[in-house]
This record gives C-alpha cells, structure tokens and sequence, in this order.
C-alpha cells in the first residue's frame, strides 16, 4: 500500500512537471502557437545565414526572434519606421542612433568640429538612413573616435556615455525614441501588440552583459506592457 502511494505521488508530480514546463511547449508547438503566425518560426536554412544571425526557429517556447526575414523585422532598430521627435524626423531607429556621433550643430564647444576632421556624412544625412546603411554610417566615425580619444555621443548639445550599464540618460533616450516609433507607425505598433506575452529576443548575437539601451527587445516588451 505505501509502495502504491509512493507510485502515485511521484506520477502526480510528473504529470504536474510536464505540463508546467517547457516539454509541453516543445512537443506540442502547435498548440503553443496557435494564436500566432506559424511564419513568425518558419525554420531557414543555415546555410543562407549571415555569421551575426540567430534564425526564428532558435527560439526557445515562449519566445519569439525579431528576426529580418519575417515581418517581426520591422520591430528592428534598422527597419525603415520614420518617426518625428523634438521637431525632427527620423528615418529609422538606426539612423538617430547613429547620427549622434557626428558633429553636434548645437554644441559649438564639440570637439568633433575640428577642421583637421573629414567626417563621411551630416547629421542631417545619417538622419534620413535605415537599415545596414544607417549601421555603417555610424562605423564610419571609429578613426575619428580614436583621433578624438571620445567615449561619448551627443543629442542636442547634452553629451552621454552610451555604454553605461545602467539606465541613464542615453537609454533614457532611446526608450523615448522607440516609444515615439511605436506610436507613429501602425504596423509597427500592432505587430508588437500581436506577440502578446511571448519573450522578444533579437536576431543577432549580443553580449550577455550589452547596455540596457542595446537590449531594443528589452525596450519593445517595457513598452508593450
């Protein structure tokens, strides 16, 4: 008799386990996902990925990759999603982030002003940017990052370290940015609205330890919620 309670408690935590934990998900995907598009984890072929990139189907249950090849990519900081904030627009997320470092017009005291610098774009220029163009405007700025011994960027004439580990002014920043891009593009906002509860994980690889303000899907779940 004691035998057939041992039996039966330890098959009730079993049963209890597996449909508590991820195996249900993972056996069952199907009925996981049934209230998402199955496109948003159609697998890819390994051989067609760039070496920075993490495929939908790499997604753990319960989350989902902001991945470029399905329409989640448009929750990317390099979609085109134009967005206007403080009096100017923007063509990506990319583009603003990338524009603050260069030359600040509103701070004449900017080092970056030196004559003896040729900088590839404008402000203005990498503002109307997206995309991977966008991304190498701002690698296009290293040499003179290096001449210059900077470590910070600048949004009207306040400058920021925009590697710090907490939540400060530049992530400040780029939460307000997102939020604004959210706002004003409506397939943006009702895609992110359409992941409900699911965990948002990016389509590259990134430090385990990246700034809050590069956690963009860090930033998308705060502002869905």
């Amino acid at each position: 008799m004691k035998k057939l309670s041992l039996i039966l408690i330890v098959l009730s935590f079993g049963i209890l386990f597996f449909f508590s934990s991820e195996t249900y998900a993972a056996l069952f995907p199907h009925k996981y996902r049934a209230t998402y598009p199955d496109e948003w984890w159609k697998p890819i072929d390994r051989k067609e990925a760039k070496w920075w990139e993490i495929l939908p189907q790499d997604a753990k249950p319960g989350e989902v990759i902001l991945s470029k090849r399905t329409p989640l990519g448009i929750l990317s900081n390099l979609a085109p999603t134009p967005f206007e904030m403080d009096g100017k627009r923007y063509a990506s997320i990319e583009g603003f982030w990338q524009m603050m470092k260069y030359p600040d017009p509103a701070d004449p005291a900017d080092p970056r002003h030196r004559a003896d610098l040729s900088w590839p774009h404008s402000r203005e220029e990498v503002s109307s940017l997206s995309g991977f163009e966008a991304k190498r405007a701002g690698e296009e700025t290293q040499k003179n990052y290096e001449k210059l011994d900077l470590q910070w960027i600048s949004y009207q004439g306040q400058r920021m370290f925009h590697k710090d580990k907490d939540k400060g002014g530049h992530y400040q920043l780029i939460l307000k940015a997102t939020r604004q891009k959210i706002a004003q593009n409506k397939e943006a906002r009702e895609l992110l609205i359409a992941t409900g509860d699911l965990v948002l994980r990016p389509d590259h690889h990134q430090d385990k330890d990246a700034p809050p303000a590069y956690r963009y899907y860090d930033i998308l779940m705060k502002i869905r919620k």
